[in-house]
């Protein structure tokens, strides 16, 4: 086997561990908690189905590449509940040297192009890093929201803060804003969401 494709197979066999990585949402038959892979693939599926909502025109290509990797550094760094507010303390230091070192398993031409995809995801300036951040918080949300609340029910979960996170959308996908809007007043009226 040449170097390369070496390289190539390692990685590719290091992210299958990305199946091992499980978030805090809950599968909507409650059987689970959905891992980090299943998250990530579902992001793909919805950036398709939703891009015709989006602001500005996209790079669809790009979008689904970014949200095709950039949950890789969870494979070290794990995954970060959204309303820890402790875990983001160095979450930012755990997730740079989980992609260094996950990244760099690559030939170098190809660990670059996903840094730089990384990177541009994390940073949320282009409309493709937008979207795809927008997605990314849609996807929980969704899921949070047909559970009834499963994760919202954690404690120091409130509207203020899932309204603070989804805000993103008010600029990439502001139909998929209002409706989020709407979920969150219909998900406080039924008790799935502390105001």
């Amino acid at each position: 086997m040449n170097e390369r494709l070496k390289k190539q197979i390692q990685f590719i066999m290091e992210m299958d561990k990305l199946k091992h990585v499980f978030r805090q949402s809950r599968l909507l038959n409650y059987e689970r908690h959905e891992n980090s892979a299943e998250h990530s693939w579902h992001l793909a599926v919805i950036a398709m189905i939703l891009s015709e909502y989006a602001e500005e025109e996209l790079d669809i290509l790009k979008v689904l590449k970014m949200v095709l990797i950039h949950d890789i550094v969870e494979i070290d760094a794990g995954d970060t509940f959204a309303y820890d507010e402790a875990g983001y303390d160095d979450k930012e230091q755990r997730e740079n040297q989980a992609a260094e070192r996950i990244f760099n398993m690559l030939p170098s031409d190809q660990a670059e192009k996903m840094w730089n995809l990384w990177r541009e995801f994390e940073e949320q300036k282009t409309p493709e890093a937008l979207y795809a951040a927008s997605v990314d918080r849609l996807a929980p949300f969704l899921l949070n929201y047909y559970t009834e609340g499963y994760t919202w029910r954690l404690p120091g979960v409130t509207s203020a803060k899932v309204l603070k996170r989804m805000k993103v959308m008010e600029k990439s996908v502001p139909v998929i804003w209002e409706l989020v809007q709407e979920i969150i007043e219909d998900s406080i009226k039924n008790g799935y969401l502390a105001d």
